[in-house]
């Protein structure tokens, strides 16, 4: 079933009172006694916990084949950035090669590392390049794999 409730989904909070209408993201789920589905969702600085019932399906967090599609379209956006320093034009792509190898093997500390040190390097670029049209792609397929890094690891 595509649609059931997992960690790092993006959910509506459908049950009448204070949390009505709010918007969180799903840090968790658990049983209680009677073996129904506890979801606990994060609502800004706080969690709460919801029955599943309660709540409404908003947005599924990114799939590890989604993650690696994004790896492939920055990989092509890097292409187009004319202003890339030559040693980043040889790093930032073997660094998302690696990416995209190493995000299967779902090992924590390499994807970390490895995503952080993509993402700097793109901060960088972006400064000294603010005017390249492709930083749109480039931010929505960044947010995309951190979201699933924060959220699958």
């Amino acid at each position: 079933m595509k649609d059931k409730i997992e960690k790092g989904d993006i959910v509506l909070i459908n049950k009448i009172g204070k949390y009505h209408n709010q918007v969180g993201e799903v840090s968790g789920v658990d049983y209680n006694i009677f073996f129904v589905k506890i979801v606990i969702v994060k609502l800004g600085n706080q969690e709460e916990n919801f029955e599943e019932k309660d709540l409404q399906l908003q947005t599924k967090k990114p799939s590890l084949e989604e993650v690696i599609v994004s790896i492939d379209k920055i990989l092509e956006q890097v292409e187009q950035i004319t202003n890339l320093p030559a040693k980043e034009k040889v790093e930032l792509p073997n660094r998302l090669k690696y990416l995209k190898l190493d995000i299967p093997k779902l090992d924590k500390q390499v994807i970390q590392k490895n995503f952080d040190v993509i993402d700097k390097i793109f901060t960088v670029t972006r400064e000294a390049d603010s005017s390249a049209n492709c930083w749109q792609e480039v931010d929505s397929n960044l947010e995309k794999i951190s979201w699933w890094i924060r959220t699958s690891l």
